[in-house]
């Protein structure tokens, strides 16, 4: 760091993502990206017309897209806000209100980069031993309440009623249900908006929807809330969305087969795997989401996770005491994750 940087921006350790490795052909099974591309309809929206314009401003408003999304889930343009990425808003949520928050201690690795990044006065709320979350240990938080659901290193989910749950036992506090991957299982808390104003519902493009690299979130919740979020938003990024991010999101939105398909198709495989692994002899954690944890008594996480590397997999390993047993493995198609397996095996036999 350089001598002029802030004190406090000396002492905080940025989110570490997923390795994004150049140096020969892998099979990328680290960051959670959808194996089946764009859908077609998305990326027909690109054309030259569309790339003629990039010399302007994108809407600010982006309203077509706010309007794509509020009519997929049955909502108004108001209880909607995009963001660049579901970190984003984030971001805009714990500037809002992440004074005081409490989240699991076993979770999405950016919330504690926030929290610290804001000065926030954060609680971690221990798993279980069998990493489940107990709805109770977040009533009368008393706090900013922010939950991954599913989770985002278990993969495990809590049930619309848990969440609902917590929603009623904080009226006081606004509860942040983030749902990166909430389409790769069942039940979803935007069907609460409108029962609850103290519900915040942040979800992204990058998963279910193939888009990670368009950099496409959203937020929803009561529009007074969403009005909090632009203000920090207009304070800060105003032409946060690019015109070309928009437009694949529209079209990604509206082509509701192809969402509906490859979702089925990652549930399946997600299932084929757990089994597979399962055959020789791992735990696997029951995911709703669209990776796996899983821990294997032959081999340690972090060594499966290297020789797994050198073989040309990535998965990925966190060294964090409760899961540095484990590694996770993203969800891959079926050819990916017959080498995977293949890959292990030849790993296990070696030992």
């Amino acid at each position: 760091m350089s001598r002029f940087c802030s004190e406090k921006l000396n002492v905080i350790e940025p989110y570490v993502p997923g390795e994004q490795l150049k140096d020969k052909k892998y099979i990328k099974l680290n960051t959670n990206e959808n194996p089946f591309y764009t859908s077609d309809r998305a990326v027909e929206r690109v054309t030259k017309q569309l790339l003629g314009g990039l010399n302007r401003y994108s809407d600010p408003e982006s309203k077509d897209l706010h309007k794509a999304i509020a009519d997929f889930y049955g909502l108004k343009s108001e209880n909607v806000l995009v963001t660049n990425g579901s970190d984003e808003a984030l971001a805009f949520a714990f500037i809002a209100y992440g004074k005081n928050v409490c989240y699991p201690d076993v979770t999405y690795g950016f919330y504690e980069v926030l929290a610290n990044l804001f000065e926030s006065n954060a609680q971690k709320i221990a798993l279980n031993d069998d990493f489940t979350i107990t709805p109770s240990d977040y009533f009368n938080a008393n706090k900013t309440v922010v939950i991954a659901n599913p989770n985002a290193q278990t993969g495990i989910a809590l049930s619309i009623d848990d969440i609902e749950d917590i929603i009623k036992n904080n009226p006081d506090n606004v509860v942040i249900i983030d749902q990166a991957y909430v389409d790769f299982g069942e039940g979803n808390a935007i069907d609460l908006i409108g029962k609850y104003k103290n519900l915040l519902v942040i979800n992204t493009f990058s998963k279910s929807r193939s888009l990670a690299g368009a950099r496409v979130g959203f937020a929803i919740a009561d529009s007074q809330i969403i009005e909090d979020l632009k203000k920090v938003k207009n304070s800060f990024h105003p032409y946060n969305v690019n015109s070309v991010s928009s437009a694949l999101a529209i079209a990604a939105m509206n082509d509701r087969e192809y969402f509906e398909n490859s979702v089925k198709c990652v549930k399946i495989s997600r299932e084929k795997l757990t089994q597979e692994l399962k055959k020789l002899g791992f735990s696997v954690l029951p995911s709703s989401a669209n990776f796996v944890l899983a821990k294997s008594e032959k081999i340690s996480g972090e060594e499966l996770y290297i020789k797994l590397k050198d073989n040309g997999v990535l998965v990925r390993y966190f060294s964090s005491a409760k899961i540095s047993d484990y590694v996770r493995i993203t969800v891959g198609t079926d050819l990916e994750m017959q080498t995977l397996i293949e890959k292990i095996k030849l790993i296990l036999g070696a030992k």
